[in-house]
């Protein structure tokens, strides 16, 4: 008798206290459940063996990166649905140990045990990341950095398009193309930074060299770019190359806080905070305070998120941190702006671009999925699967404010209190 969903879809009710807003459709052929909601497709008893043993986010997401979950049409859909019931929950959510307080949670959960089969817990995927340190020391840094960006660059290439630019685009129209929304970008960041011909740009997390070759090209400045990955500088190297401007690029594979040929007239810094890590927070904005001139600006593009009510309750995600970026943290933006201050920094503009997010990653998920079976050659399915869920997701979490992006423009005044700033620098002429 084909009723694995209809007994799955009750014991998950019964489990989350709700009805369960998604179909379900199981092993069996079986499905349950609205009928116009998106499906959710349990394929094998072993992805309630993954839910069980690591009850929550981390759960879910080993049985989606091993293909025991998948989803049977929008993708955006069955996240929306789900995620308040399971990536939301937050500073409020009761543990598990709360949880089997409750006679009928624990009927439902030994109710999923029956079904799951064998009670042996099984293997993470090999995508998986199995460290826990977040001390943010140099060597931790270059492998997290590794694990992220060092997975083919003919992948990046897929899903990030011609302009090879991994960070949040600026976008006039939803209309727009990615490539010009991205150069739209890098001329934003090259503006606020008040670039000129002969000044000296130090861009931290470099990537693929999109921001160095920009400024040089366009600006006439000279440009530094440091990295921790071999494969990011070896593709920038050639880009660089094929620009003809090496007289004006070097990149390096360097950890910031190795870089000692100071001073810079400028450092661009765009999503590379979010690797620092909170308890290191302070001595990125010294060091990067100590590497720039006097009246020198720092343009910080930082992903951040929403403050808690208990600021130590706050926990790493579990599916970034464990498929993502390892050791990646968000800070909100209150936390941004007063570590820059307290390095010394004067604080000038702050500019949210959480829309924008959404829109390019959107883009990047529209690239992936149309070239699914290229990126699952160059990489593995369990690497695409983690790209689609991260990126698809976050784009949801940028549409409903759950996280943010912002770009913070600093300067190093000087004594004198002279900042070079413009009296109405928004409009970055």
């Amino acid at each position: 008798m084909q009723d694995a969903a209809l007994r799955l879809k009750a014991l998950m009710e019964q489990l989350l206290g709700a009805p369960l807003p998604v179909r379900i459709r199981a092993w069996d052929g079986s499905e349950a459940g609205p009928p116009e909601s998106p499906v959710l497709v349990v394929r094998n008893r072993r992805a309630l063996r993954r839910l069980l043993w690591k009850p929550g986010e981390l759960g879910m997401a080993r049985a989606w990166v091993a293909g025991d979950l998948t989803v049977d049409g929008d993708l955006y859909a069955v996240l929306d649905v789900m995620a308040e019931l399971v990536w939301e929950r937050g500073e409020d959510a009761r543990t598990l140990r709360e949880a089997l307080r409750d006679p009928e949670v624990r009927a439902a959960v030994w109710g999923l045990v029956r079904m799951a089969g064998p009670p042996l817990p099984p293997a993470p995927p090999r995508e998986e990341v199995r460290r826990r340190s977040h001390l943010h020391t140099k060597r931790s840094d270059r492998r997290a950095i590794s694990h992220h960006y060092d997975v083919g660059n003919d992948f990046y290439e897929i899903v990030l398009g011609p302009s090879m630019v991994y960070s949040c685009a600026y976008w006039d129209s939803p209309d727009g193309t990615l490539e010009d929304a991205q150069r739209d970008k890098l001329g934003l960041v090259a503006r606020k930074l008040g670039l000129k011909p002969g000044m000296r740009l130090l861009d931290v997390g470099c990537g693929w060299g999109s921001m160095a070759i920009h400024a040089a090209r366009e600006y006439g400045v000279s440009v530094v770019g440091v990295t921790l990955s071999q494969e990011q500088a070896a593709y920038a190297r050639k880009r660089v190359a094929e620009e003809g401007l090496t007289d004006r690029i070097e990149i390096r594979v360097q950890d910031y806080r190795d870089v000692t040929d100071g001073p810079y007239d400028a450092i661009s810094s765009i999503g590379m905070a979010e690797h620092v890590g909170s308890d290191r927070y302070l001595e990125y904005a010294r060091d990067l305070f100590a590497l720039l001139k006097p009246g020198g600006r720092l343009l910080n593009h930082q992903i951040g998120r929403r403050p808690w009510g208990n600021e130590s309750a706050y926990e790493i995600d579990e599916f970034i941190d464990a498929y993502v970026f390892p050791d990646g943290e968000l800070a909100p933006i209150g936390g941004t702006v007063s570590g820059l201050e307290a390095a010394g920094f004067e604080v000038r503009d702050v500019e949210s671009l959480r829309e924008h997010y959404a829109l390019t990653l959107r883009r990047w998920v529209a690239n992936l999925e149309a070239d699914w079976p290229t990126a699952v050659r160059l990489t593995s399915p369990g690497r695409a699967r983690v790209w689609r869920l991260y990126m698809a997701a976050s784009a949801l979490a940028f549409e409903r404010n759950r996280i943010g992006v912002n770009q913070v423009l600093a300067v190093k005044t000087p004594d004198t209190g002279t900042s070079g700033m413009p009296l109405r620098a928004r409009s970055w002429r």
